[in-house]
This record gives C-alpha cells, structure tokens and sequence, in this order.
C-alpha cells in the first residue's frame, strides 16, 4: 500500500478502510434475522407494534418519527456516528449488521434502547450512543391519539482491509452445510506463501488463490491469513454463516 513504508511502526488496523452503511429500505422496521457468536435476546415485539393503556395494536395511522422525516434522520446518522469504531477495538474485515431496538414516547422521548444483535467492537455501543442522542421525536398517532411506538434501526459496518483482497457468492457471507467458493488475492505477499485458516467448519486450498470453505452451522467465522514465510499473520476476515 502506497506510504505503508513511511509509517508502518502504526497499528495494523490503522490501514483499513471503512465505511458505513445505513439500512433505511423499511425505515425502522427491519425484522431480519442476524446471526451473532452470541444468541440474541427473546424476540420483541413487532417493530410496528405500539401500547395505548395496555392494549397492543398491531398498526399504526402515523409512524413515530424524527423531526423532518427520513432525510434528515440519515442526515443525522451520516453526520454524527462514528464509522472508525470497529476499526479502532480491532474488528476484523468484514459486513457487520446492527439491530438496535427503542421506544418513541407519548411526548417523544426515546427510551428503553436495547441492542438486538450481539456483534460486538462497540458498535452496538455506538448505534445506541447516536440514538440516544438524537433529541425529541414525532411519536406515533393511532385512532387520532398520540402514542407510545417501538422503531428498529439498522446499521451496517463495512470494515475492509486494504491488503486482503477476498471474493465470495455473497460478500462476507458464507452458507452453512455447502461448498463456499472464495477467491483470495494478498498483496505484497507471495502466492506460494499465503496460508488460511478458519475457525469453524474447513478450508481446502484449490491453488491460484482459490479455496472451498465449509461450515457446518450458522453465526460467524474467521478467516485467517498468514504468511507462511514470516511466520506473520497479515489480517483476518469475518463472515456471517446463514442457512
């Protein structure tokens, strides 16, 4: 990498990019499943779901919302959340998913902020810091009465390491039970010399830098890669494993 020479007493993780994606599709209302090393909590109520005296509705007239609507919310987001977290506490390449969870109140108050996911780095942390931060909200109306409402948000890391170059059917996503082709390219690093690992399930190298990875269940694994050489590990790759 262009500089490396220049600064390489700097830690490893220094020389990642990263970025963030923030998932607004179904604004607030994802309910996709995301696998973590850890089981996730019992599942909360329907993201649509809102309380009025005791009684659970099953939809809402009006969404509670941030004060001048979806635009301004990713506004928010892309101003304020700090996308170097992970990078920072060591998180190694990948496509992490955070599901954060809260409840817009009857005078717009956010409270009971719960992460849904478990991934890990702070970046639960971080999503739920953001959160708390962002003011007074628009609550939900229902039969023409404001209401109590929950609203999910999601928000994707991308962690990615300049000298790792990997290739997958779905980036950073293996499939449990089958055969995952991956395409692996190191830079500065020779390809007779390139040696992966993994932490569950197993790796067969095809040569040419092509390999076939096997894992038996979902959550996540790491790919590990090393220089052979040097006896050196150069970095390391998380996947999520779906069924």
């Amino acid at each position: 990498m262009t500089g490396l020479k220049k600064i390489n007493n700097l830690p490893k993780q220094n020389f990642m990019k990263f970025h963030i994606l923030i998932l607004l599709t179904t604004f607030l209302l994802v309910s996709a499943t995301i696998y973590s090393q850890q089981p996730p909590p019992p599942p909360p109520p329907p993201a649509d779901t809102i309380e009025v005296n005791d009684k659970i509705f099953e939809r809402v007239e009006f969404e509670a919302d941030y004060p001048g609507g979806i635009n301004e919310w990713v506004k928010y987001l892309q101003r304020n959340l700090r996308a170097d977290v992970p990078v920072d506490l060591g998180a190694a390449a990948g496509k992490y998913t955070v599901l954060v969870q809260f409840i817009v109140n009857l005078d717009g108050s956010i409270t009971d902020i719960t992460p849904l996911t478990n991934l890990g780095y702070g970046m639960e942390q971080e999503v739920i810091r953001i959160i708390k931060q962002s003011g007074k909200w628009t609550p939900a109306i229902q039969n023409g009465r404001t209401v109590k409402a929950y609203r999910r948000q999601p928000v994707t890391f991308m962690v990615e390491d300049d000298e790792i170059n990997i290739v997958s059917k779905v980036r950073y996503v293996l499939f449990a039970k089958t055969d995952n082709a991956l395409t692996l390219k190191v830079f500065n690093v020779k390809t007779e010399d390139v040696q992966v690992t993994i932490s569950e399930g197993s790796i067969i190298h095809l040569g040419d830098g092509r390999y076939i990875a096997r894992v038996t269940r979902p959550g996540r694994v790491i790919l590990r890669v090393f220089n052979s050489k040097k006896k050196t590990e150069v970095g390391a790759v998380s996947f999520e494993v779906r069924e």
